[in-house]
């Protein structure tokens, strides 16, 4: 059976200090931080909690914002709660959702290549807008 499901595979949360932010949602949420080590050593860009067995909350520190270049403007996220949400599907779906955005004129960025995820390393990802400018990651694994 082919897997035809899409999931949330991350969101990405603006915060002050991402430290802080992992143990308030291990302490008080209940979360399991991943990555929290990584980060501290600085090994890893950002830490993030496991929400699910396929889906995380990544911390991002809200001073790194001018750093996000994935599309003009996604900088101007700075201060809102969440930067951008990420949809993990399967190749096939991955690659049709492209070609739609494409076929309506929807900017899309380049492919990026093995980008840390839910579940692990994703092959290939693109970002896009919706109507409103929420940011939107779509990515597919192995």
């Amino acid at each position: 059976m082919t897997d035809n499901t899409a999931r949330l595979d991350h969101v990405v949360l603006w915060v002050r200090d991402p430290v802080a932010s992992a143990r308030f949602y291990e302490t008080a949420v209940g979360l399991e931080p991943v990555r929290l080590t990584e980060y501290t050593e600085g090994g890893a860009p950002f830490p993030s909690v496991r929400v699910s067995e396929d889906s995380v909350l990544d911390l991002m520190a809200l001073d790194t914002a001018a750093r996000m270049t994935m599309l003009p403007g996604a900088a101007d996220s700075a201060g809102h709660p969440v930067n951008h949400v990420c949809l993990a599907l399967p190749a096939d779906r991955f690659d049709a959702l492209r070609t739609r955005l494409e076929d309506l004129d929807v900017p899309v960025s380049d492919y990026s290549h093995d980008a840390f995820g839910a579940r692990g390393s994703a092959r290939r990802s693109f970002y896009f807008r919706d109507p409103d400018g929420n940011v939107v990651e779509a990515r597919h694994y192995a």
